[in-house]
């Protein structure tokens, strides 16, 4: 620690903080300011007034940077030092220096509005321009106006534009600190591998055998790719000859891994060991690993991207930015000289890579972070003109505003009603954050906790349906292939229910470990979604103040589930997407204020009927692109539920709802006339037969009613 460059800056650091409200301090990769900037405040007595709160985009980063704060200052974590994540809280009134993710922080403004109890707030990874972050600099700005003399907010980052956060924060002063590090090698491919998979195992196993000793970095897209490239070198490593090269350990790192196998990462190796780390790029500047001597930078990242023209998700595997590239590299120059890999040749750097990342705020849903704006109550704040660092494109703001209206979070004028409140004390998105609200009053709100918790946990299941046949399996789509599974199918009404049955299979056995490897469940999926469940069973009673006997409705869980009333709750929840079956094709056509043809995911147990056509209407948690446009976890509503989300439409006023002013002379939002037959008669756009005889059709239609 003594040696950690940001130290022998300690001094002018204090200097600069004690003389401004905002400070912006560009550290290079192994200066320090993750860990040692909340521990300078903390000896100069920041912490006498409030905490430290540093904020982190990341969970896992979170966690690791508490933890090794706390060792370093010889206390218990949870103590002294803590940390605040979604769904789990280690702090105590002790606490004096809290990580926290940005989310978490956001949340605690909603019932502190000036964050009185911090006295510094640090945020960190800046850079990495995550939802959250960006959204807390355009508060931050606005609070440190209020809270001049009594708050100083720090802006942290390895590579970020000093001149542009100065220059967003009033020209406050930008502090740039070296990092500690050595000199780095980069070697270039000379062309772009077919396979950047193969590519690196190769260049792996090559390291391994002719280079000395020092631990290998690979950066991989995600966690599939990291599963086979481990798969794949362990085998590699075992069939090496006994000798030829040192012992080797290889470890996987990504989001998703629960934090004792996280540790692992971070402890060294054995003697004479080489490790090999094959992680996401949360490795890049979020956790530093000590010995990582050589990196293997694949070039991609994993990136997930949302289209508000068609409120479609994209899970894409994209090209790195310089940045990103520039961050992998200086991972390898922590304790001694190092070597960076790059699969991919100087031109794809210098001509393809983007200079820096694309902000998550320009490629992300914002129903979640609107509601959270509106939910601040402010008069002055007109969503379409929020400060922000990088504004959002004005469609991604009000494709957030027709969400939040749909599902009666905002009304017609743009006012925070009384259930988007609610939903904004909730930690979920706001279609769950609503079907909650709705469950309670429809009495059925234990079967929506559990829904909730399954869905909040990623890839907890992918069941098929049950083993048992009936007479509508054989008409499935062909394409709609499951693995067999003694699991419940959902009654046949989709996805919800099948997790709700899931889980309460599940609690009939006491919460068996057994019985979810028995039935390919994840067990750590599965064990997060009961914490959650009843975190979010706390969180209700909490906000009802006593109003709400959940513990009452939580003593009914024995009796049938009310599967139809759970169904119109979801439908509410979800109000924002409905999709409406094609006539004559088992496509859908989603409804509302964006008009897109898609079909159900192939591993949905949405049933058929008699004739192979599945249900008119449906709901759907969300729209990804892969192959083709589907809908993921649908269930089956019914038409008169879904009436009135089609009469709202009539009502929407995008500068109404964004708080504006002159609203009179904004035109109402163009609305297509669901309920025409034409739109039911219209074929899958791709299909030319289909469009010409659904053209020539509503002709003899029109033609038959003169």
């Amino acid at each position: 620690m003594a040696n950690l460059p940001i130290l022998q800056f300690e001094d002018k650091i204090l200097q600069v903080v004690n003389e401004n409200p905002v400070v912006v301090v560009i550290g290079e990769t192994g200066s320090g300011k993750s860990t040692q900037l909340s521990q300078i405040l903390l000896r100069s007595g920041y912490t006498k007034s409030g905490i430290i709160a540093v904020t982190q985009p990341r969970r896992v980063a979170a966690v690791s940077v508490s933890r090794r704060v706390a060792q370093e200052l010889g206390v218990r974590l949870g103590e002294d030092v803590g940390y605040a994540i979604r769904f789990e809280d280690r702090t105590s009134e002790r606490t004096c220096i809290k990580y926290l993710t940005d989310g978490v922080l956001l949340r605690e403004s909603l019932s502190d509005p000036e964050l009185k109890q911090y006295s510094v707030i640090i945020l960190d990874e800046a850079h990495e321009r995550s939802l959250n972050t960006d959204i807390l600099m355009g508060l931050m700005k606005r609070l440190i106006k209020l809270r001049a003399s009594t708050l100083k907010v720090l802006i942290t980052s390895a590579t970020l534009d000093g001149e542009k956060v100065s220059n967003f924060f009033s020209e406050c002063p930008v502090l740039n600190v070296p990092g500690k590090l050595f000199p780095v090698e980069i070697l270039y491919s000379a062309e772009q591998p077919k396979s950047y998979i193969e590519s690196s195992l190769k260049k792996a196993i090559d390291i391994h055998v002719n280079e000395p000793e020092g631990d290998i970095l690979i950066f991989m897209t995600g966690q599939d790719d990291i599963e086979k490239l481990v798969s794949r070198l362990e085998e590699k490593i075992q069939s090496l000859e006994v000798g030829s090269c040192m012992d080797a350990v290889v470890l996987p790192l990504h989001g998703s891994m629960p934090p004792e196998m996280q540790v692992r990462v971070f402890s060294p190796p054995p003697k004479n060991c080489r490790r090999f780390i094959v992680a996401t790029n949360i490795a890049e500047t979020s956790l530093t690993v000590d010995g990582v001597v050589y990196v293997i930078d694949s070039g991609y990242v994993k990136q997930r991207q949302y289209n508000p023209s068609t409120g479609m998700y994209s899970l894409d595997i994209v090209q790195i930015s310089r940045v990103q590239a520039n961050q992998r590299a200086g991972r390898a120059g922590r304790t001694r000289p190092g070597k960076c890999y790059r699969l991919y040749p100087l031109a794809v750097y210098n001509d393809n890579l983007l200079d820096a990342t694309v902000p998550e705020i320009q490629r992300s849903s914002l129903a979640g972070s609107v509601l959270y704006l509106k939910s601040l109550d402010l008069p002055d704040i007109d969503i379409l003109k929020f400060d922000f660092l990088d504004a959002p494109s004005h469609e991604s703001l009000q494709d957030a505003l027709k969400q939040l209206f749909l599902i009666d979070a905002i009304d017609e004028n743009g006012t925070i009603t009384a259930i988007g409140k609610t939903m904004a004390e909730l930690p979920l998105e706001p279609s769950l954050a609503r079907t909650l609200i709705e469950a309670n009053e429809y009495d059925c709100l234990p079967q929506a906790l559990t829904v909730a918790a399954m869905l909040s946990v990623e890839g907890t299941l992918h069941p098929g349906p049950s083993k048992n046949t009936d007479k509508n399996s054989k008409n499935r789509d062909k394409k709609r292939k499951h693995a067999p599974s003694d699991l419940p199918d959902g009654l046949g009404w989709g996805d919800h229910i099948q997790l709700l049955q899931i889980y309460e299979l599940w609690d009939q056995t006491d919460y068996s470990i057994d019985w979810c490897k028995d039935n390919n469940l994840q067990v750590r999926g599965m064990l997060f979604a009961k914490d959650v469940r009843k975190q979010l069973s706390q969180i209700m009673q909490k906000i009802a103040k006593g109003s709400l006997d959940i513990r009452r409705k939580e003593r009914k869980r024995d009796r049938k589930p009310d599967y139809k009333n759970l169904r119109k709750c979801l439908c509410v929840g979800y109000a924002s997407q409905l999709a409406e079956r094609m006539m004559r094709h088992n496509g859908y056509r989603t409804l509302g204020f964006k008009s897109q043809l898609v079909q159900v995911h192939p591993s949905s147990v949405l049933r058929t009927d008699d004739e192979g056509m599945l249900p008119n209407y449906v709901v759907y948690h969300e729209l990804i692109s892969t192959s083709r446009p589907y809908m993921r976890n649908v269930c089956e509503v019914e038409m008169q539920w879904a009436t009135p989300i089609l009469h709202k439409l009539e009502k929407l006023n995008v500068k109404k709802l964004s708080g504006g002013i002159n609203q009179s002379e904004e035109k109402k939002t163009e609305i297509l006339d669901f309920s025409k037959k034409e739109v039911n008669d219209v074929g899958p756009i791709d299909d030319a037969d289909s469009r010409i005889q659904a053209a020539r059709e509503r002709f003899l239609s029109r033609k038959g009613k003169k």
